[in-house]
Formats: C-alpha cells, sequence, structure tokens
C-alpha cells in the first residue's frame, strides 16, 4: 500500500514552522508534528510513526538540534535535515558530527525544501545495520523491540511518483529495468522512475531476494513464474537473464 511520508518539524521559530508546513502540506507531504523543542520532538519520535525529521539548530531549550540529530542517529534508522540560520564554519563542523542528510539554510524557497527532502530520501540507506527503535527514559532498547518498531523501513523502500515519495513494500517489487539514467520499478500494476545506476540500487535491497538477472535488470526471485535458456517472465513479462544468473537458477532449483 502507497502512504506519502511523514515528516516532522522540530523550529522553535512558529512562523518559520508553518510556513514549512504549509511548503510540506502543498507539495502532498504529511505533517506528523510541528513542536519548537527537544523534549517534545523526542515524544513524538516515541509515540508516532516519523519517515523524515526536519531540525532547526538553535531550538527554545538548553538542548539542540544537533542534540536531536544524535538522539535520532542513536535510536531511529530515519533520515533527518538541518534547517537552519547558522552557515558559519564552527555550526558546520558541528552539525557534521552527526551526520545529517541534509542542510538546508533559511530564508528558503520550497524548490530547495522539496529538493533537499528528495536527495535526503533518495540516498538513505534503511537497510543499513545500527541502533534502531524507541527508547524511555534513554535505557537500552531491546532487540525484539527495535525490529518491530523499525519493521516498516526494513520491509520497505521509497520510490518517486511525481511529487512524492511512496513507501513500496520489497515483497512488492517484481523487477527493476535500467532505462538510461533512470531505473523503472515495477509492481503488480505500477511504475516508479527512480534516478540511480543499477549497481547502487541494488545495495539497497535484500541480498536474498533480489538479484542482478541481466546488465539490465534486477528480479525479485520470489516473482518468477518461469524460465527457459534466454529469458524468465515475471507477470508476463519476458526478462532477459544472463548466463550467470541461469546457472545460478538452475542450481537453486535443483538444491
Amino acid at each position: 500500500m502507497e502512504q506519502p511520508i511523514k515528516i516532522l518539524i522540530v523550529e522553535d521559530n512558529v512562523i518559520i514552522a508553518d510556513d514549512m508546513q504549509s511548503m510540506l502540506e502543498e507539495i502532498g507531504y504529511e505533517i506528523v508534528d510541528n513542536v519548537i523543542v527537544y523534549e517534545q520532538a523526542v515524544e513524538v519520535l516515541k509515540t508516532q510513526q516519523v519517515d523524515l525529521v526536519l531540525i532547526d539548530i538553535i531550538l527554545a531549550s538548553d538542548k539542540t538540534g544537533i542534540d536531536l540529530g544524535k538522539h535520532i542517529r542513536a535510536n531511529y534508522n530515519i533520515p533527518f535535515i538541518f534547517v537552519t540560520s547558522n552557515s558559519d564554519r564552527a555550526t558546520v563542523e558541528n552539525a557534521k558530527t552527526v551526520k545529517p542528510n541534509g542542510y538546508l539554510v533559511k530564508p528558503f524557497e520550497q524548490q530547495d525544501l522539496y529538493t533537499s527532502i528528495e536527495i535526503a530520501l533518495s540516498s538513505f540507506n534503511y537497510n543499513e545495520k545500527g541502533n534502531s527503535g524507541n527508547t524511555k527514559n534513554d535505557a537500552p532498547v531491546n532487540e525484539e523491540d527495535k525490529l518491530m518498531s523499525n519493521s516498516v523501513l526494513k520491509d520497505s523502500i521509497f520510490v518517486k511518483k511525481q511529487h512524492l515519495y511512496y513507501r513500496i513494500q520489497f515483497g512488492d517489487i517484481q523487477f527493476i529495468k535500467a532505462d538510461n539514467v533512470y531505473l523503472e520499478v515495477n509492481t503488480a500494476d505500477k511504475k516508479f522512475l527512480v534516478r540511480s545506476p543499477l549497481k547502487d540500487y541494488l545495495e539497497k535491497l535484500p541480498s536474498n531476494k533480489f538479484y542482478r538477472a541481466h546488465k539490465s535488470y534486477i528480479v525479485n526471485v520470489d516473482h518468477i513464474e518461469a524460465i527457459n535458456s534466454k529469458d524468465i517472465m515475471i507477470n508476463n513479462n519476458l526478462i532477459p537473464i544472463s548466463k550467470e544468473f541461469k546457472e545460478f537458477i538452475i542450481s537453486a532449483m535443483n538444491s
């Protein structure tokens, strides 16, 4: 099922925050909440599904946006973007320590905001291992809780359609075809265009399901319906296969 991404805004200037929310909602993103301090943001992350966070570095609390970035990196596997009026070297160097997925300097236009989000989502690796999940009073996170809380991101990927990114379950992706600088991501009844090298995109997908079947194709082996010496069939589409992939499939069939 396709869902628009959910964004949390953390900005202590209510005029700027409301303006950002209007920009994002006009594009089509869903705003989970709009908060002004670190503690409120932590609570929202703990209790609601958030796909991306926009964070002002200077907040109306003792803890800064950089502290929030550290909290996200330690406990969640989601991208965040710093939105700030400060572009001096010291602030940038400090921000770099938490590895934000973007850095947007105020004032900015709607297109700047959209572009920063697009780049952050398309480049973020949701399969990267590390701490994830919710915490309570910064206590150690139970492994089972981490898997449950982050299962949505571990089982899916964001793909672009028009001006939005949609979450697509890995299991729904049938095959991916390279077409010049774009990739065509195919589900049972939809196609999405993604700007990425085929090799890089393969690294974002579960290695036990997705394989390079041909120089121009990645396939989900769960959706293979038939095979011959040169092709496989997925959803009535004939897809060429390499000699190596053919041998791999035959070996798997006979094992």
